[in-house]
């Protein structure tokens, strides 16, 4: 029972943000306050303490998650916090997916100028995805500008969600000074001589008294909501009400998902963290609120397995994160959801079916690591002598397999052609790509067959940029990089029916397969890549070569007809066909339906595709005219605009990404460096074929194939 107790006061959580909205700053303070570090590392002079590669120090963002673990008392009890802090920038957003997924509850952090913006919505749905709940916190209280209230309206508004402000400031801008705390109704103000260590407890000034109360009102009815009890006692007599009922139902409330607690602060000027630090230990989960994990059987994949969360139980860990580190080799992040993992022992990953012997384990702090005896059950830990393993992977025991739910990532949008500067270096570049690759699921290399290059394919510029930057330092690898290039899809737009007959007669027993199939666009609403009828009656083609020729037409849609561009979805129904009885067999279909799938696709009119994104520009009013012009020419359709709380203009737009090559650059000069865009992945759409046609021919495609379209 001591491990159940021990379970309750286990927090994993991580903090999650647009960028700048000051994900790192507050995660320092995290650190400094709880007694982990002796000295407050700031992100703006590169000392940061999560922020731990050159590449994060030199440009002030993060790159990586970092995760650590660290302690805080609140009310008289000592609270184990494991914290992950996040990127913002979307072509990091592999980082964040992975880190949601093994978390229990999240600190979704808004700027109190900017509000809700583009990446705001991204975390906040990946949250939505994996259900995980989450506390919000407005910092930047401080800055120019800086409005509570509109954060609040911008969250119900924009995110759907219920936020629920359980403080409000005292104070703000430069006046910001402290928080009034509705749960207590004592104002909290903070020491600026003690560097935010130490805060006071006062009475809530006089002007601020009724504003306090009108919010208390709010809050209660929001939380009236989630609790019965505390109903009755709100329609009754809402003065009855203690404190501990209140924490209850918003704990309460905050497990359930109806309601997201909002606190205030400012991080970089040390106030409103440790009122953070309690909302996190008070209202977010521990590892026992989910008292059961689901994963499938790896034999059965219909059949589902519960695991009680308990250190007694079968090891059920999850990796989520692979590292290369210089000094111990390729670490391995894992949770562990049930049992727990001894250093030395064997656990078996049920996606290779292999054991493997983790030689060493470490609670990580940052890129420091902790030697560890055990990895108990809800913690989070590291380790290494893994031979074989990817991200999303399930550890379990040999006797007791199970699949957890994996990870999805989503896919590389732009590639670019790199190669190396000598022969040395040659070698040395498979070996980081390879091991750069294993690292991030969403960057990918691929060898061109026909001209011998490497592409690299990632989420975006700055993400290609990192991984250019990271081969240098890391594996002294001179590389030289071409201009980058956009990753096409290909799609056909009409029903083709054709009978296909693959015939080889080599003396002896020969090959023969044929078959009539239809292929067409895939239905509307299909999810996943190939939908696949059979309609064959009366054993035309026998039962066993159904799936081969299936399995030809997925392995076909890899390599398109107009420049080898996969296909995104496909209908194929096979109508009918004949065989063989000595000359027919497996291999024959799957030969036959590539065949078939190349000759019905040049003639199911073939279309490119490119991926368009969705763009968010911040500029002034004065030069919005001008960066509406800038849009139209790169093909873009503007959607909307809106004002900011500051005055300046959001236009919206969505742009093809093939025009948005130095986007930023040519904005800068625009607007003089005033204004900030945003760029998120938004869908795949057809290309006219004035514009198809010379992306084919540079890529060495077959653009005759084209179909006259007018977009």
């Amino acid at each position: 029972m001591a491990d159940n107790k021990h379970l309750e006061l286990t927090r994993n959580i991580g903090i999650m943000a647009h960028i700048d909205a000051g994900k790192t700053t507050t995660s320092e303070r995290i650190l400094f306050y709880t007694g982990l570090t002796h000295k407050i590392g700031e992100v703006h002079d590169g000392g940061a303490t999560m922020d731990w590669m050159e590449q994060e120090q030199e440009r002030g963002i993060t790159i990586t998650s970092a995760a650590t673990t660290t302690f805080w008392n609140y009310d008289n009890t000592k609270y184990k916090i494991n914290l992950i802090d996040t990127p913002g920038h979307v072509d990091f957003t592999v980082e964040v997916e992975r880190s949601l997924r093994i978390l229990d509850g999240a600190v979704a952090t808004f700027c109190a100028v900017g509000g809700v913006q583009p990446q705001s919505e991204t975390v906040w749905r990946q949250a939505d995805k994996y259900r995980v709940p989450r506390v919000c916190y407005v910092n930047k209280m401080d800055r120019s500008g800086a409005n509570f209230f509109e954060v609040v309206r911008q969250i119900k508004a924009v995110l759907g969600a219920t936020p629920c402000p359980i403080q409000i400031p005292v104070g703000q801008e430069e006046t910001f000074r402290g928080v009034v705390d509705l749960v207590t109704m004592k104002a909290l103000v903070w020491d600026d001589e003690t560097m935010g260590a130490h805060y006071d407890t006062i009475d809530i000034p006089a002007e601020l008294q009724a504003e306090a109360e009108e919010w208390r009102d709010k809050m209660l009815e929001a939380l009236a909501d989630c609790d019965d009890v505390l109903m009755e006692k709100y329609f009754d007599d809402p003065s009855t009400i203690t404190e501990d009922e209140i924490r209850a139902a918003l704990r309460k409330g905050t497990l359930a998902m109806k309601i997201n607690p909002m606190l205030c602060g400012s991080s970089f000027k040390n106030k409103g963290v440790q009122t953070l630090l309690d909302a996190v230990a008070a209202y977010l989960p521990s590892p026992m609120d989910t008292p059961e994990v689901i994963g499938t059987d790896p034999d059965d994949p219909e059949k589902e397995i519960i695991r009680k969360v308990d250190p007694s139980s079968p090891l059920t860990a999850l990796a989520f994160k692979i590292a290369t580190d210089p000094y111990v080799g390729r670490l391995c992040f894992f949770r562990v959801y049930a049992g727990e993992l001894p250093a030395g022992s064997y656990v078996y990953n049920s996606r290779s079916g292999k054991k493997e012997r983790i030689s060493r384990l470490f609670q990580m702090h940052s890129n420091k690591q902790n030697p560890m005896e055990v990895i108990g059950c809800g913690d989070i830990g590291a380790g290494v002598g893994f031979k074989d393993i990817r991200t999303g992977d399930t550890l379990c025991s040999e006797d007791a397999p199970i699949i957890l739910e994996s990870i999805d990532f989503p896919e590389p949008v732009i590639g670019i052609a790199v190669e190396p500067k000598t022969q040395k270096d040659m070698d040395k570049m498979g070996v980081g790509l390879a091991k750069l690759a294993e690292e991030d699921p969403t960057f990918r290399v691929q060898t061109n067959e026909e001209t011998g290059q490497t592409v690299i394919s990632g989420m975006g510029e700055l993400h290609l940029e990192i991984i250019i930057d990271r081969l240098k330092r890391e594996f002294k690898v001179e590389a030289n990089q071409g201009k980058p290039q956009v990753s096409y899809k290909e799609a056909i737009t009409k029903p083709v029916e054709l009978r296909e007959v693959y015939k080889k007669q080599t003396g002896g027993r020969g090959k023969f397969a044929d078959i009539i199939v239809r292929v067409e666009p895939a239905d509307e609403g299909f999810e996943g890549d190939l939908q696949f009828v059979d309609e064959v009656k009366g054993g035309n083609v026998p039962k066993e070569f159904i799936p081969s020729v299936q399995k030809g037409f997925q392995k076909a849609m890899t390599n398109g007809v107009l420049a080898g561009y996969a296909l995104d979805k496909l209908k194929v129904t096979l109508l009918d066909g004949s065989f063989h009885p000595v000359d027919s067999d497996q291999l024959s279909f799957e030969i036959c339906a590539i065949q078939a799938f190349k000759n019905a696709s040049a003639q199911a009119g073939p279309v490119l595709l490119e991926p368009i994104m969705r763009l968010e520009v911040d500029t002034p009013e004065e030069n919005m005219g001008d960066v509406i012009g800038d849009l139209n020419k790169r093909r873009g359709q503007v959607e909307g605009m809106d004002t900011t709380p500051s005055g300046a203009r959001l236009v919206k737009a969505k742009v093809p990404l093939a025009e948005m090559f130095g986007y930023v650059t040519s904005l800068r000069t625009i607007t003089s460096g005033r204004a900030t865009s945003s760029m998120t992945f938004s869908h795949y759409e057809a290309v006219s074929s004035s514009i198809a046609r010379p992306a084919l021919a540079q890529a060495g495609g077959r653009a005759k194939l084209i179909q006259e379209i007018v977009l």
